[in-house]
């Protein structure tokens, strides 16, 4: 199923949580997105999850990707979890990308994370799992 099934774009925040200064993987999935139609909003780096979910909410999107090779990923994801949870907006999808331990995606995709995807996947995958995610 396409983004044609929408009535609008499928909107997107990008964002680079924490301390981490490694964009490069976060622009080219941005820059993806929007090559296939998504509407993508870019955050740059250094961003609070608190900051992250305020612009998700105001720009009202379906979907928060995350990019984190800091190592903090089991709690930056925690957090976003709870406040997308305290603000009510479990709607919205989200995924990441990083070197991510195995066991740890697992625990992600237990607090709710849609999908993890590690360096070097095909920015067509994302694309497609996103597309389903959000007609889901």
């Amino acid at each position: 199923m396409s983004e044609t099934s929408h009535s609008t774009p499928i909107r997107v925040v990008v964002a680079k949580p924490g301390l981490d200064g490694h964009d490069r993987g976060a622009k080219v999935v941005a820059r993806a997105l929007r090559d296939a139609g998504f509407e993508v909003i870019y955050t740059g780096l250094h961003q609070s999850p608190e900051q992250i979910i305020a612009t998700a909410i105001q720009e009202d999107v379906q979907a928060i990707g995350l990019s984190i090779l800091s190592g903090a990923h089991m709690t930056i994801f925690t957090r976003i979890m709870k406040l997308l949870h305290e603000n009510k907006a479990e709607s919205i999808v989200v995924f990441g990308g990083g070197i991510i331990p195995e066991a740890d995606k697992i625990a992600l995709k237990e607090i709710g994370v849609g999908e993890i995807f590690t360096p070097g996947t095909p920015t067509v995958e994302i694309i497609s799992w996103l597309k389903n995610a959000v007609v889901a």
